[in-house]
């Protein structure tokens, strides 16, 4: 044991993942064992117990999981340090002698040095990679540190690295790469691409700089274990105040800089050589990476940054883009869909670069908006990146194929009051033009009307009683006392295991009553492993097909049927599991999602009320009366969704045809 393990705290789903249980498991260990371990922090409802003292009680009882992991329980140990930047400096360490347990890496200057604790925690690390290749135990350990601290620290997703790297080797004709650089490496994602991308053809050397130790650090460790300490240079430098090797050149530079900077030296740098466009203004720091890069590169060198797309429209920056226009080292601008890189609501840029000293070449620049490159997956509603359409598009206008969405214009033309470079306003309107276009609109949208005039013929012969029957009606806590209806509330979540943006297939969607009106593309979800291990031991609440869920703020009260499980649900939400021979799950549904209902069964009269599910009422009714009742209200919520396609599909057949006439492109039968 450390002399840190005192100050080590569990919780209770961290002691049943030691011991290979559930969470209830260890909650009835509590009660029946007098000598469990008494909580040290936490509250009542989340304790926290002495990692040491547990770790003893579970060996004591025999208790203790023969596989579980060193990096488990060595986790809470490195958790346990508190700062984000002691953490990462002990996973940087370890994951630079894994890499070379013969040399020991040199401590650059201004990096704090870890303590003899830490360091005891970095030998724990290394004895845990002996079970486990090194690359892995600091792969593992890096996801946690990441994903504790995702608010914190942006990265670039894996797709988007592996694009820009492909990119930027087709622009240059996949030529012999030497150099590879990224001027703002954080934890060296996109060198890691370049690595994957080249380390088979030829020797690469790559150059990462950062201002954050703690990053940079971490990026020379993870790309030791990938490529070897000979080939990684990373520098802990202010790449715009204080370049450390203003001479280096390189053949590939790869970036993701920071945006919106406004303290990045704009005064002290007034008279920097690299300004050769122009002395970026206060507020436009992104061209001053732009220029940076442009300085950095080889004579046939190109580059990739990702960029914010107001960057190629601010009226600031528009000398400085007409400079690299003229200057030819403006070769491509590529919009990406939403949800391509954090932030996922917005559609950002990528600029293809050449070096300063290349000639000008035909005098025109290709522009690809891409930003359609978009599918919903078969698992789920929402929209995701098209990564291969994506790919596939911009190699295509690479090549001068000319697919949609692409132009190629000169720079005369881009020239004048604005040098506005967004794809999107020169790129011509794909609009649905051809007869074979507009006539599937036209059938998408006899098909909805038909649905909505089925759906509502189906419900038409409805009408209510002239001489209503009295009805006896029966609460949900009535019914669950019954045992005919399960309720289940769902819970807070952990912030690790969240992820925001689109959904992958092997996603689980996260349902959040403070996220009910978001776009799809910013939507919540987990990862389908976590999701799995988590409902095993009860710590979430996961919904099954035909399971009612009930929202429990007034505002935003509803109640549904399930019919794409699973979801997991959030706070505020709740799970009826219902006796399918007692009740009808869409008959309660009907009953249960009635305005009147909630405002009985709120807590107070208010937009801040929250309902009282089992204060709910619905009628008494034999099962058989149920079902016929049931199937009004599926035939109900086929209208509603019908009337809602409609809708969007009416919509966007009334906004081609506006489109079709604004260009001129209808025709005469």
């Amino acid at each position: 044991m450390t002399q840190r393990d005192e100050r080590v705290l569990v919780t209770l789903a961290e002691i049943a993942r030691f011991a290979g249980v559930g969470r209830a498991a260890v909650s009835n260990w509590r009660r029946r064992f007098e000598d469990f371990p008494v909580p040290v922090g936490g509250s009542d409802a989340s304790p926290q117990f002495a990692l040491d003292t547990v770790e003893e009680w579970l060996l004591a009882h025999g208790k203790l999981r023969a596989s579980t992991g060193a990096l488990d329980r060595l986790w809470p140990h490195i958790e346990a340090l508190g700062d984000r930047d002691r953490m990462g400096l002990v996973i940087a360490e370890a994951g630079l002698r894994l890499a070379s347990p013969a040399v020991s890496p040199p401590w650059p200057n201004g990096v704090p040095q870890l303590s003899p604790g830490e360091l005891r925690l970095v030998d724990e690390v290394m004895r845990a990679g002996l079970t486990v290749s090194g690359a892995e135990a600091f792969r593992v350990l890096l996801e946690r540190w990441l994903s504790t601290h995702v608010r914190q620290i942006t990265t670039t997703p894996v797709s988007l690295a592996d694009l820009m790297t492909a990119l930027a080797d087709e622009a240059r004709e996949r030529r012999p790469v030497r150099r590879v650089a990224d001027p703002a490496c954080g934890t060296g994602t996109l060198l890691l691409a370049a690595v994957r991308h080249w380390s088979a053809r030829e020797p690469l050397r790559l150059t990462g700089l950062d201002v954050d130790p703690v990053l940079g650090r971490l990026a020379a460790a993870r790309l030791a274990l990938a490529a070897g300490h000979e080939q990684v240079e990373i520098t802990i430098a202010d790449t715009l105040r204080d370049d450390p090797d203003p001479g280096a050149r390189a053949d590939i530079i790869l970036c993701n800089p920071p945006a919106n900077e406004r303290d990045w030296g704009h005064a002290e740098l007034a008279t920097d050589r690299r300004w050769l466009f122009g002395q970026p203004p206060r507020t436009e720091s992104e061209l001053a990476w732009v220029q940076h890069v442009v300085s950095a590169l080889a004579e046939d060198g190109v580059a990739v940054v990702l960029l914010p797309p107001a960057v190629a429209s601010r009226r600031a920056g528009r000398r400085i883009r007409a400079g690299l226009l003229r200057a030819g080292s403006l070769q491509a601008v590529v919009a990406l869909p939403p949800g391509a890189a954090p932030p996922y609501g917005v559609g950002l840029h990528l600029w293809v670069l050449r070096g300063e000293d290349v000639s000008p070449g035909e005098g025109r620049v290709l522009l690809v908006d891409a930003a359609d490159c978009r599918h919903t997956p078969t698992e789920g509603g929402t929209q995701v990146v098209d990564w291969d359409g994506l790919q596939e598009r911009v190699f295509a206008a690479l090549r001068g194929d000319g697919p949609p969405g692409v132009v190629t214009v000169p720079v005369v033309d881009l020239l004048g009051e604005e040098t506005d470079l967004t794809p999107a306003r020169h790129v011509p309107p794909a609009v649905a033009a051809s007869a074979v276009e507009l006539s599937r609109s036209w059938a998408r949208f006899d098909h909805a009307l038909v649905a909505v005039r089925d759906a509502g013929q189906a419900l038409r012969p409805l009408a209510s009683a002239h001489s209503p029957q009295a009805r006896v009606a029966v609460s949900v806590g009535e019914l669950e006392a019954a045992d005919a209806v399960a309720l289940t509330q769902g819970g807070a979540l952990s912030e690790r295991a969240l992820h925001r943006g689109p959904r992958p297939d092997h996603g689980v969607p996260v349902l959040m009553t403070a996220h009910l009106g978001e776009r799809p593309g910013e939507q919540w979800w987990m990862a389908a492993d976590d999701v799995e291990r988590a409902e095993r031991e009860r710590e979430l609440t996961v919904t099954s097909f035909g399971d009612i869920v009930v929202v429990t703020t007034f505002a935003e009260f509803d109640a549904w049927v399930e019919s794409s499980a699973p979801t997991v649900l959030g706070p505020h939400l709740q799970r009826l599991r219902v006796d399918p021979e007692r009740l009808d799950p869409w008959f309660l549904a009907a009953c249960l999602r009635v305005r009147f209902n909630a405002r009985q069964a709120g807590t107070h009269a208010s937009v801040s009320s929250r309902v009282d599910v089992r204060r709910l009422r619905a009628l008494r009714l034999p099962i058989d009366e149920q079902r016929r009742y049931g199937a009004i209200h599926r035939q109900l919520v086929e209208f509603e969704r019908a009337a809602v396609e409609l809708s969007s599909v009416s919509g966007a057949l009334s906004g081609t045809l506006s489109e079709l006439l604004a260009v001129g492109q209808f025709g005469a039968e």
